[in-house]
């Protein structure tokens, strides 16, 4: 199939002719001006080069083609102009990331040479995206399924706050969401390194000493270390590390980043982690937020009040109140299905809280425990709904 190409110019004689010595080489669009041109790509995008001429009315190239870098940027573009100056190609190059820029006139072969090889190059941006995400998506799948077996207290926490993280950031219109839903999920991912003696002691609540408090406070930096190479998730990593920071600077790294200077994301998360544990705590509505507020320097004042008015009485909840509660075997279970009573052994260990979402690693864990005779069943769960198909990063089911 041919590449899909739009060509952008007010000049409609232009556009007849583009149309005759480009459609046996590329599937052709045309429009005439840049409104028209955005409205082409949201309702037959997405293409794999974008031309636009440079002078037209009302929207000029430059501006055309920095739109369609946000609106389709895995699309190729390519400036084409009769009037050419410095600075034009300047601006064509920094806001639009032009990837070729073309003189009017310019010759059939010209410019349908130019259009091989940015289509080229739109397969090759294709294709390192695509392994890009799916090494991302591997990689975070990975995390969560030994987050899962070596502490899956830790991983329900994680998917709990990715809920009400999810939910506030649509409430603040915060972008990108995917990188915000991922540090709140891999919040936790520091506790796959702490050993199991301590993982045991925080189930049981005891008593931690010193030493072992002070491992607990590197979660944050242990959890940015895990993800800062990984492609895509320096951003993500940032957030985990400051997850435990004060507005005010204090807290967890004692580096003086405080105010704005923090992740937005950071601030959110430390916001709703604390409210998660004092609802736990039987803390909750307008007693939880006053508790918050009288915490002086802890919260972003505004982002504390943002979250008490986007979740008025409790945060988001994994667990729905309209779907139905199944008492299912472990052979029944299901990746997806969100715990709705905790699984325990018959002496009334927790392996896996309410709220959690089962994991595959997750099952194959409470598996080991039924070969001993040592799980509790039935179990109380909500099955999950049939898989839909991944798209982007954020889709990463765990």
């Amino acid at each position: 199939m041919n590449a899909k190409i739009l060509f952008v110019d007010d000049d409609v004689n232009l556009l007849a002719a583009m149309q005759r010595n480009l459609r046996k080489h590329f599937t052709l669009d045309t429009a005439p001006s840049g409104n028209d041109g955005l409205q082409v790509i949201r309702r037959a995008g997405p293409f794999a080069v974008v031309v636009a001429d440079m002078h037209m009315p009302g929207m000029d190239g430059v501006q055309f083609l920095e739109q369609v870098r946000t609106l389709a940027p895995d699309s190729i573009r390519v400036m084409l102009t009769g009037n050419a100056d410095q600075q034009t190609a300047i601006d064509a190059v920094n806001r639009g990331a032009v990837f070729r820029f073309l003189n009017k006139p310019c010759s059939p072969e010209e410019l349908i040479a130019t259009l091989e090889l940015a289509t080229k190059h739109h397969e090759l941006v294709r294709t390192e995206r695509e392994l890009i995400e799916g090494t991302l998506t591997s990689s975070v799948k990975l995390m969560t399924d030994i987050l899962g077996m070596v502490a899956p207290a830790a991983l329900g926490r994680g998917q709990r706050v990715r809920a009400s993280m999810v939910r506030f950031g649509q409430w603040l219109n915060l972008a990108p969401l995917w990188e915000l839903e991922m540090a709140a999920l891999l919040s936790p991912i520091g506790f796959a390194s702490l050993p199991a003696s301590l993982l045991r002691k925080l189930e049981a609540e005891s008593d931690l000493s010193n030493a072992e408090k002070s491992v607990l406070k590197r979660i944050p930096k242990i959890g940015h270390d895990l993800l800062c190479e990984i492609p895509r998730l320096k951003n993500v990593a940032r957030i985990v590390l400051y997850q435990q920071s004060h507005f005010d600077g204090s807290g967890f790294p004692d580096d003086g980043t405080a105010g704005a200077a923090l992740p937005v994301g950071s601030r959110v998360l430390k916001i709703l982690l604390d409210r998660m544990d004092m609802e736990a705590d039987g803390v909750v509505k307008q007693a939880a937020f006053w508790a918050m507020n009288e915490r002086t320097g802890a919260y972003d004042p505004q982002l504390l009040a943002q979250c008490f008015q986007c979740f008025e009485n409790f945060l988001a909840n994994t667990i729905s109140h309209d779907a139905k509660v199944s008492a299912v075997s472990l052979r029944e279970a299901a990746a997806g299905d969100v715990v709705v009573s905790d699984i325990t052994t018959p002496a009334g260990v927790v392996l896996v809280g309410a709220g959690s979402s089962l994991t595959a690693m997750m099952i194959e864990r409470l598996r080991n425990f039924a070969e001993f005779g040592d799980l509790k069943e039935p179990f109380f769960v909500q099955q999950a709904a049939p898989a839909a198909a991944a798209s982007a990063p954020a889709a990463v089911a765990v």
